[in-house]
């Protein structure tokens, strides 16, 4: 047996260890890692803010508590209103629920023709299976609902503990970054940094500008429906449709459509229709331009990225591929090199037109060919003034150019002229030879 291979054997074990004991460690910090990504992305949203306030005099760590409680106090006020007005409203739809019920069965029993009562269908909904079996699993989950309610607690608490050191500790973050690098390394990762810190606050700000379009759109159909709790209920539409990736303006719709069956089963329908219409809106006129203005990303690229992302890493992916994506777009910008299109009708697109442009082009040439030729100088004739013949008109466009040489002087080319010279004889220069012209 060769000597090395127990040693390659050893190696090759060695390495497998490894890699098992990171692909666990890897799967058991998953949790960790997506959250300090989370929070790194938030951080960076909100460097501007802090860097601003910074500038002016503000210490950083106090900046960034600031921005936390400005941001805590906004959240906190929101789910405030809309809990209450959500509790309220339930309250008020358990209440009345057998009047919706008995309008719902009177409306199809005049429509389908049909005999339901609401004793009948109250009984068959109370004693139905899948309501009894929801009900039982529901109680069995209580301690599994509430383990998954704490962990997501503190998943957020994580992720705000790391934004905040990132958001308070960027200068010094990006020195201890910067430290272990050379100085063309540096200039690099500050550049990508800065990109990132633009490209993301960039992606929020252009969601929070379509969050409030959102918001005002519903806000205003909801008024002049009547339904109650307007305002909060725009506010719902807007954060929850633009802030939660897919299923976002779905789940966000729910609610307006359910409070304004509470007033009206006509209403219900009102706000269906207009979700999906304003959804439309959104994606096809109204996210293009935005985005393009603020994050510059085509929005083929940016559903892509979406997919990916969710793919990748489910929500988590989803919120951050759109500014990941953006990012890593102008960073690599810098390093793709452009060259010059050429004028070919197959890159401009449009072959009906083809035929139009070469039409004017021959026009052009055929009205050049028809202007009459301007007069040559009179020091291009030949001997006895006459004009050169017409393979000498050649020079017509250069002789523009050059300046009129003096009398018994040179031309632009420091050539002898035609005057006479020193000599006293014409068309020689000083002692030379005859000229050619």
């Amino acid at each position: 047996m060769p000597r090395w291979l127990p040693r390659a054997m050893l190696l090759a074990l060695a390495l497998v260890a490894c890699f098992q004991l990171a692909s666990w460690a890897f799967h058991q910090l998953i949790t960790l890692l997506l959250n300090v990504l989370i929070a790194f992305f938030l951080a960076l949203a909100i460097e501007p803010a802090v860097d601003w306030m910074a500038a002016r005099g503000v210490r950083r760590g106090l900046a960034t508590g600031s921005v936390f409680i400005g941001v805590l106090v906004i959240t906190a006020g929101f789910f405030t209103l809309l809990g209450s007005m959500l509790a309220g409203q339930i309250a008020t739809m358990v209440e009345e629920f057998p009047h919706y019920l008995d309008s719902v069965i009177k409306w199809m029993n005049a429509t389908f023709h049909t005999h339901l009562s609401r004793v009948e269908v109250q009984n068959n909904l109370l004693r139905s299976d899948w309501l009894q079996k929801y009900v039982q699993d529901s109680a069995n989950n209580v301690l599994a609902v509430s383990a998954t309610v704490l962990g997501s607690l503190f998943n957020l608490l994580t992720v705000a503990l790391f934004s905040f050191y990132f958001a308070a500790d960027g200068p010094r973050l990006r020195r201890a970054l910067c430290s272990v690098l050379p100085p063309s390394r540096q200039a690099e990762v500050l550049r990508a940094w800065e990109i990132a810190v633009a490209k993301t606050g960039g992606y929020l700000y252009s969601r929070g500008l379509m969050a409030l379009i959102s918001g005002v759109a519903h806000y205003v159909l909801l008024e002049i429906l009547g339904v109650p709790y307007a305002p909060a209920l725009g506010m719902w539409v807007g954060l929850v449709s633009q802030f939660i990736p897919t299923i976002g303006t779905y789940l966000a719709g729910a609610l307006p459509i359910l409070i304004a069956f509470s007033v009206n089963p006509w209403y219900a329908l009102w706000v269906f229709g207009f979700v999906v219409v304003y959804q439309q809106f959104e994606n096809y006129l109204l996210q293009p331009r935005i985005t393009a203005k603020t994050v510059d990303i085509h929005p083929a690229v940016a559903f892509g990225s979406v997919v990916a992302g969710t793919a990748l890493m489910g929500v988590v992916g989803a919120l951050i591929a759109i500014p990941a994506t953006a990012t890593l777009q102008a960073f690599l910008s810098a390093y793709v090199k452009r060259y010059e299109v050429t004028n070919d009708p197959r890159v401009r697109g449009g072959g009906g037109r083809r035929r139009g442009a070469r039409v004017l082009a021959r026009a052009r040439r055929t009205l050049h060919a028809k202007q009459p030729a301007a007069p040559l100088e009179d020091w291009r004739k030949g001997p006895g003034g006459a004009h050169l013949d017409q393979g000498d008109r050649e020079v017509k466009g250069r002789a523009a150019e050059e300046p009129t040489p003096d009398e018994g002087g040179q031309d632009a080319r420091g050539e002898e002229t035609d005057g006479e010279g020193p000599g006293g004889e014409q068309g020689r220069g000083e002692g030379g030879p005859e000229n050619d012209r």
